[in-house]
């Protein structure tokens, strides 16, 4: 059977203390709302992103079919795993020169220095103010706000997709998209440009580049966007020895969706000693692609300093508790037959997924789950059951030691159904779930007690 060997000294560096929410950690990892574009940064020794906001368009609120973006949220995690919302921090409305009724607040960016976080956001401006979109900062205390902003955007910027960019030396760069890649030196106030647009003209000459993100590793810069070559936009870099290269194009990071999302859109950040890809996915809109929402996987480098292409996963990075809701359907590895995923409510994709047992022995793998240093003496489960059936609750890969089993009686509406444990391994473990007979089961999570 094909398992998942599980990296525990990547693991275990993530655990420390946490804040606890109701946003959870597998990717998606914002599940209340729609979010795109995640530029993820770290300050204070904890990760904040800052992503657009997705909204579904409505009569005298953006153009329907397209995407439509009003505000901007930001989210914070001590750990990768449990993530606050600290609630809109710039609205289209409440911005001067923004016009209100474009509804194209795109990407953004934040940076902090001496104390103060600079938030870097495009809009389109007012009638008057010039055409097309420009990028304003606002400016606050604290990474999570709240943020004031400027009263006028960066003169002589006109695009979309600000990335922001912090040499040794202390020199601040700007990068951004509007038919090209651009990118030019800030000044200390870091609210004016410093010097001439550069064209980053070393990048594929076919095909729309935009959301650039620039980042260090050992004097190499890596210019990182979204490039469409085909129909939609995979995640490509390229390399430099300095912020405005000259660059040269070096590979793939991440192909394009397997599901047809037109659009990707990235960010990159060491944490912990780690690398991870920020990027995002239509996951909870699958029929409609211009709502999005944001996920995390890990990244890795050769040793020449190239990147490993990256496969996007469901359950994303971090430990579960198992004392938590474990959402099973974030599986990492599932039965090549028998077991699928669904979401509960069609109607309501935020109401999230469930997983599908449909044939004797179909089970799905979830990886990463910390079983802590106490006994865990009973194990719930969320399910539903026509048929009625019995779950394997094991560790560590389909055939390990079974801790549990649940019997799912003949029902048609959900019930927690609880159930002795026996033996459980203490620690980090993966935990498999298996339909023991030929019935039928429908499980929404896992969780230890």
């Amino acid at each position: 059977m094909k398992t998942f060997t599980l990296n525990l000294k990547a693991v275990l560096i993530l655990l420390f203390l946490s804040v606890t929410t109701g946003v959870i950690a597998q990717n998606p990892f914002i599940r209340d709302q729609f979010t795109a574009d995640p530029t993820a940064r770290v300050f204070n020794g904890r990760v904040y992103v800052f992503p657009s906001h997705d909204i579904p368009a409505q009569p005298g609120r953006g153009r329907a079919g397209w995407f439509v973006m009003e505000d901007y949220h930001v989210f914070s995690s001590a750990n990768l795993t449990d993530w606050t919302d600290h609630g809109v921090i710039v609205s289209q409305n409440k911005v001067n020169w923004v016009d209100s009724t474009s509804f194209s607040m795109w990407a953004p960016d934040c940076i902090e220095r001496n104390g103060k976080y600079y938030f870097y956001f495009p809009a389109g401006m007012k009638p008057g103010m010039g055409r097309g979109s420009s990028v304003g900062v606002a400016i606050a205390d604290n990474p999570a706000g709240p943020y004031k902003p400027q009263p006028e955007p960066i003169k002589n910027l006109r695009g979309i997709d600000p990335a922001l960019f912090v040499d040794k030396d202390g020199q601040a760069y700007i990068y951004w998209a509007g038919g090209n890649i651009f990118g030019a030196k800030l000044n200390e106030n870091l609210l004016e440009l410093a010097s001439e647009t550069k064209v980053i003209g070393d990048l594929p000459k076919q095909g729309l580049k935009e959301g650039p993100f620039l980042f260090e590793r050992k004097g190499i810069y890596y210019m990182t966007y979204p490039h469409v070559e085909n129909k939609t936009e995979r995640l490509e870099y390229a390399i430099a020895d300095n912020p405005l290269g000259p660059f040269k194009v070096t590979g793939v990071i991440m192909d394009e969706s397997p599901t047809g999302c037109w659009t990707n859109h990235h960010s990159i950040i060491e944490f912990n000693n780690q690398w991870y890809l920020f990027y995002h996915h239509n996951d909870l809109s699958p029929k409609f692609d211009k709502n999005r929402s944001i996920r995390v996987d890990s990244l890795f480098f050769n040793d020449d300093g190239t990147i490993r292409k990256v496969t996007p996963t469901l359950r994303g990075v971090g430990l579960t508790g198992a004392t938590s809701e474990i959402q099973i359907d974030r599986f990492s590895t599932i039965s090549e037959k028998g077991a699928s995923i669904t979401f509960l409510d069609t109607l309501n994709t935020f109401k999230g997924w469930k997983t599908l047992f449909n044939g004797k022995f179909a089970w799905v793998q979830y990886n990463a789950v910390d079983f802590g240093s106490k006994k865990l003496k009973s194990v719930q489960v969320k399910a539903l059951s026509e048929t009625g059936g019995t779950l394997l609750i094991r560790q560590d890969d389909p055939d390990g030691p079974i801790v549990a089993e649940v019997n799912v009686a003949a029902d048609k509406i959900w019930k927690v159904y609880n159930a002795r444990t026996k033996k459980v391994g203490k620690g980090i473990h993966n935990l498999i779930v298996t339909l023991k007979d030929s019935g039928s089961v429908e499980a929404d999570w896992v969780s230890f007690k």
